[in-house]
């Protein structure tokens, strides 16, 4: 069967020349066809391809938004850690400071015993480890502040805890002259006043105007306030770590038994009950349950009122 054809006429108007040209029919349709089909094709692809394109955009986008919520929100968190770790440093440097005088007499305790009170544990944990772990890591970058911030907080907190003992430890320590006046007979061997004979004197005496306030020494709890023979009239304090301190031949008391005492609260006046010739103080530190010499811890010595 022959192939259908059409044939395609050209005339020439000015010569009178016609010119035919015979086609096959379905090859010349096909390539028609392709003509037309092609373009569409192309089009329809490079839409396809936009809009994967912008899909994966659209998906980048939500990632990058989840993203930077996540490190708004982990900001925050890491603002907040370090303004606590600031107040954590600002309240330490308010509590660590100690009146000089009171640092000097806490040089004047047993070693032993400013040791224990101190304590000996150190913090726990360093930087660097966790910086050497994590570092390097983009996508760990806050977790490793958020580990370093919580080093830091953990050696804080160790200061803190040695800033507080070191704070009770100072308010412990008697550090102040109880009364003013003049040192009318030191601590260890003197001439006693009513045999003439050598003997060991436990504390110091003040001599001091009758009925002046006598005053604690440090902070602490009135275990005894009392008559107690050659004492007297005698307020004993208890200070804690051990120390304790005496105040004897009061003429009145001011305290009582049981009592929360702070450094410079008065405690009794000046008398001379008691073992005594004139009016004075007897003045006693205890350490550890054994005499110690009240000039190791006392600071200058406070004048007499005019």
């Amino acid at each position: 069967m022959a192939s259908r054809r059409f044939t395609v006429v050209f005339v020439d108007r000015s010569a009178g020349v016609a010119r035919r040209l015979a086609l096959p029919l379905f090859p010349t349709l096909g390539v028609l066809v392709s003509l037309v089909t092609l373009p569409l094709l192309m089009g329809l692809g490079v839409r396809w391809a936009v809009r994967s394109e912008i899909e994966q955009l659209r998906a980048d986008n939500a990632a990058l938004v989840m993203a930077n919520d996540s490190y708004r929100a982990a900001t925050v968190q890491l603002s907040s850690q370090i303004a606590a770790l600031q107040s954590a440093v600002d309240d330490i440097g308010e509590r660590a400071s100690v009146d000089p005088a009171v640092s000097r007499a806490m040089q004047g305790l047993p070693a032993a015993l400013r040791s224990r009170a101190m304590g000996g544990g150190t913090a726990t944990g360093s930087v660097a480890p966790v910086i050497g772990s994590a570092f390097g890591q983009a996508d760990a970058a806050f977790e490793v502040f958020r580990e370093i911030l919580s080093v830091i907080e953990s050696r804080l907190e160790s200061v803190r805890s040695g800033v507080e003992r070191r704070q009770a430890l100072a308010a412990a320590t008697p550090a102040m002259w109880p009364v003013p006046g003049w040192l009318s007979s030191p601590f260890g061997s003197r001439q006693d006043p009513f045999t003439g004979n050598s003997n060991f004197h436990p504390g110091l005496d003040i001599s001091a105007a009758h009925g002046e306030p006598v005053l604690a020494t440090a902070d602490g709890m009135v275990s005894h306030a009392s008559p107690a023979g050659n004492y007297g009239n005698l307020v004993i304090l208890e200070h804690g770590f051990g120390i304790a301190t005496k105040y004897g031949h009061l003429s009145r008391f001011a305290v009582v038994p049981g009592q929360a005492i702070r450094r410079g609260d008065v405690l009794g006046h000046v008398g001379s009950t008691g073992r005594s010739t004139n009016p004075h103080l007897h003045y006693e530190v205890w350490v550890n349950g054994r005499l110690t010499n009240p000039l190791r811890l006392l600071g200058p010595r406070r004048a007499a009122s005019p």
